[in-house]
């Protein structure tokens, strides 16, 4: 009994020690243990808590930062001194025809101009209301546009309308300080076909943008003789109407005069005004013919909508004067701007003053016009040379300054933001539906607009860059302003930063590099240096924000960003920012994407800004280096050579296998269908997607030859030939249409709303690169040379003769043609990238 029994642990709390006995050092130690243990994890969870809270902050002022990147300008210097556009440094561009959006407009380039305008309707008609101001496609002019206009000075405008025809005219003179004088003409004929003369009239006003004053001189009861005005840039200046006459030298007309002074929130908000001012209480009594009431402004009354609450307009209101004269055709009218700082006028620029003025400009452009272009030379008949000014001039016409705010968003805003307030100097694609700048329309439009006058395309292509963030993005679409916003649906207003646009500008500044290497004692080309200097540091942002931005997932590839996320709703979810909207791509988009197009585009670029550097002395080895990368063929068909197409194809997760079809919606039996959705027409893939080429031959699989990337004697040069002159693919009598006729989508819906767009019809601004392609290739050593020369004769009088022919037939230039009859369609008049026929006619590339 004398052992000690060995204690078995059986679960039972051990046993207390005695208050005498002190714990064992194995105790000590262990219970130091776990307090050391505690404190570690405390430690660790408050370091968490303050890393978390850090962390927290940091992403919290990192997206602070990153949203505010957006609408953050550039920090280099502006290309353009901010009172480059002013009366006192470019006096002679000062005031011109920069409101593309109405039938007859004038305005300065200044951000809150005084503007001018002119209205018009026809009394007694069929028609309570048929208002013209703004150019609209619904109005069923019979055709309107520039006939002359050389951008600066003087423009003659032809408008017809149902049963008469309005000439515009004006003429500049220099003179004062804020930008000279000018003065209107408006002669108005009846036409043949019309069974009496029509009375009409005519709305002529001024209107202020939130500053600036106009006051209104009333004669004779109710003929508003004169408009005196003030503004900054402007100073004191007057507006004269003369009294109708029925020629130059003739006597005057019997007319009734209104007017209308009043207040305007905005510039978009003039017709309604007017309409809204418009009272049938008057009398049109001419001394020979019935009295008869007629239709005229009155006093403005805002429209009362019951039950409808509307938000008030709380922008500045400014002074808006109408003058309205109702006559009988024919007649003419002239209206007379007169600077109050022009103090030596020799006399009034009216009558035979203006008249002889008006034929002084008209010789200069039609020698200019010749000069430049040559038809006459090359055997063009009268009629194609016409043709051809019009073309010009509507361009020219089309020029217009805009200032505002766009609207933009990242993907670290969750609200859109306004951009700073900015100026643009553009060509606009159509005075009609698109009066607003387009970036990848602009560096089509100065292709042509850099032969008349390189200063234009200096300044244009300069305001553009001058829009450009601090992240070297520049928003594709241009709205600025409200009057320009106005014509914008609600969807395509916001822009966003992760979305390009072909940068169609490098072809612009390409034409202005070979004008000065090929000339540079000439005058015109002397600027173009200094400009490229300015311009270089914020080009090169762009270009590197290009090359960040829209990259593929190989190396060398690029893949354009912002197609449409709902596959469930089109056929083929539509590239907005490929410029070619609805143009097949790959059928599911993903990151996956390889596009040839854009690929392309980043050679053309590349070699340009290797150029420009090179010019300027700065480095342009890594330039050259992309360049040479991106135009290696063996790379381009590794990339998107497709062997089952035997065409250059974007790359991607893809099925043809794909259709429209109507969705089933369940109706109980015995309940009223209109109580239930509408059946959409909705996707249906049939095939899952898989990646692969794309096999859609049109016009992005032409983009290597199109832009010169491949070599003279690549053997994909002769398969490309092959596939333009084939009619069962891309060949018609008008054109190259935009997708082969074998096409499983040609000419196939994109929505049940979205009729096809660029699946089958002709745009001029890819068969003018075809043409030029096929000049290209016609005068370069190769193989396939002979057949260019064939192709380029056959496709650029196809062009020509139809572009023509609609123009003769239907008094515009369309923005697109139809690739089976050649008729014109879409959006008129259209003189953005179709008025390169006329570089087409030159031969001029």
């Amino acid at each position: 009994m004398g052992r000690q029994r060995k204690r078995v642990v059986t679960g039972e709390a051990a046993p207390l020690p005695r208050k005498d006995e002190k714990p064992s050092v194995f105790h000590r130690k262990e219970k130091k243990k776990k307090v050391d243990m505690g404190k570690v994890f405390i430690n660790i969870s408050i370091g968490l808590c303050i890393f978390s809270l850090i962390w927290f902050f940091y992403a919290l002022y990192m997206r602070s930062v990153l949203s505010k990147r957006v609408a953050t300008l550039h920090s280099s210097p502006p290309v353009l001194d901010a009172n480059s556009s002013n009366a006192k440094v470019s006096p002679e561009r000062f005031w011109g025809s920069y409101r593309p959006q109405v039938y007859f407009g004038m305005k300065t380039r200044s951000p809150r101009s005084i503007v001018t305008g002119m209205m018009w309707m026809r009394q007694f008609s069929d028609f309570d209301m048929n208002l013209r101001h703004t150019c609209e496609q619904g109005d069923h002019l019979q055709g309107y546009g520039w006939l002359m206009h050389d951008g600066m000075t003087f423009g003659v405008q032809e408008i017809r309308d149902n049963n008469f025809t309005l000439t515009t005219e004006f003429v500049k003179r220099m003179g004062g300080d804020n930008g000279g004088d000018w003065t209107w003409r408006i002669t108005a004929k009846q036409h043949s076909s019309a069974p009496q003369a029509p009375v009409i009239s005519l709305m002529f006003y001024a209107a202020a943008d939130t500053q600036g004053s106009l006051k209104a001189h009333v004669e004779e009861r109710n003929r508003l003789a004169s408009i005196t005005g003030f503004s900054e840039e402007l100073g004191n200046f007057k507006i004269t109407f003369r009294k109708p006459v029925t020629g130059e030298l003739s006597s005057a007309k019997y007319a009734s005069y209104n007017h209308l002074q009043t207040v305007s929130p905005g510039l978009e908000k003039l017709t309604d005004i007017v309409k809204h001012s418009l009272n049938r209480r008057f009398v049109y009594s001419p001394p020979t013919g019935e009295k008869r009431h007629y239709i005229a402004v009155d006093t403005y009354k805002p429209p009362h909508h019951q039950n409808q609450q509307k938000p008030a307009d709380t922008r500045k209101e400014s002074d808006f004067v109408v003058h309205q004269v109702t006559v009988q055709t024919p007649f003419q009218i002239e209206v007379l701007f007169e600077s109050g700082s022009f103090h030596n006028r020799p006399n009034q620029l009216v009558g035979s003053i203006m008249t002889q003025e008006l034929e002084k400009r008209k010789a200069e452009f039609d020698a200019k016009f010749e000069k430049t272009f040559g038809l006459e030379s090359k055997g063009f008949s009268q009629a194609h040379i016409k043709f051809g000014k019009a073309a010009l001039s509507n361009m020219l016409g089309g020029m217009g300054y805009f200032y505002g705010q766009s609207l933009v968003q990242s993907v670290y805003n969750e609200y859109p933001l306004l951009y700073p307030e900015g100026a643009l100097f553009t060509a606009v694609p159509s005075r009609s539906f698109f009066p607003r700048g387009f970036l990848w329309d602009e560096g089509f439009h100065q292709l042509l607009l850099s032969k008349w006058d390189p200063q234009v395309t200096r300044e244009t292509i300069a305001h553009w860059i001058d829009l450009m963030n601090m992240e070297g993005w520049i928003p594709r679409e241009q709205i600025l302003g409200d009057e320009a916003r106005s014509k914008v649906p609600a969807e395509f207003v916001v822009q966003r930063n992760e979305n390009a646009n072909p940068p169609t500008l490098f072809l612009a500044l390409q034409e202005l590099i070979e004008q000065l290497s090929s000339n540079p004692d000439k005058a015109a080309s002397q600027p173009t240096l200094p400009f490229l200097r300015r311009l270089f540091p914020r080009l090169k942002t762009w270009f590197e924000w290009y090359n960040t931005t829209q990259t593929g997932p190989k190396p060398n590839s690029y893949r354009w960003r912002g197609r449409d996320k709902d596959t469930n709703l089109f056929l083929n979810p539509k590239t907005l920012t490929s410029g070619m909207d609805d143009y097949p791509r790959a059928s599911h988009p993903s990151a996956d994407e390889r596009h040839v197009d854009l690929h392309c585009w980043m050679a053309l670029s590349s070699g340009i800004m290797a150029s420009i550097a090179q010019l300027l002395g700065e480095p342009h080895e890594v330039y050259k280096l992309s360049h040479d990368v991106l135009s290696d063929n063996n790379l381009l068909n590794e990339l998107h050579w497709s062997e089952q197409l035997r065409a250059f194809s974007d790359f991607g997760n893809h099925t043809e296998n794909v259709s429209l079809l109507r969705e089933k919606v369940y109706v109980p039996p015995g309940q009223p269908r209109h109580q239930f959705p509408v059946a959409r027409l909705v996707r249906s893939v049939r095939k899952t997607p898989k990646l692969q080429y794309v096999n859609a031959l049109g016009y992005a699989s032409l983009f290597p030859f199109l832009l010169h990337i491949l070599q003279p004697d690549s053997p994909k040069l002769e398969h490309i030939l092959q596939d333009m002159r084939d009619s069962n693919k891309l060949w018609t009598p008008f054109g190259l249409r935009s997708l082969s006729k074998a096409d499983p989508l040609y000419m196939k819906r994109n929505t049940e709303h979205d009729a096809p767009y660029w699946r089958g019809p002709i745009w001029i601004n890819i068969n003018y690169l075809a043409v030029r392609a096929l000049y290209h290739y016609s005068n370069t050593e190769g193989p396939y040379k002979e057949k260019a020369a064939v192709l380029y004769e056959e496709l650029r009088t196809n062009i020509i003769n139809n572009v023509y022919r609609q123009y003769v037939e239907t008094g515009y230039i369309w923005e697109q043609y139809n690739d089976g009859t050649g008729r014109g369609q879409g959006s008129h008049p259209f003189t953005g990238w179709s008025a390169l026929a006329v570089l087409m006619m030159a031969e001029q590339y």
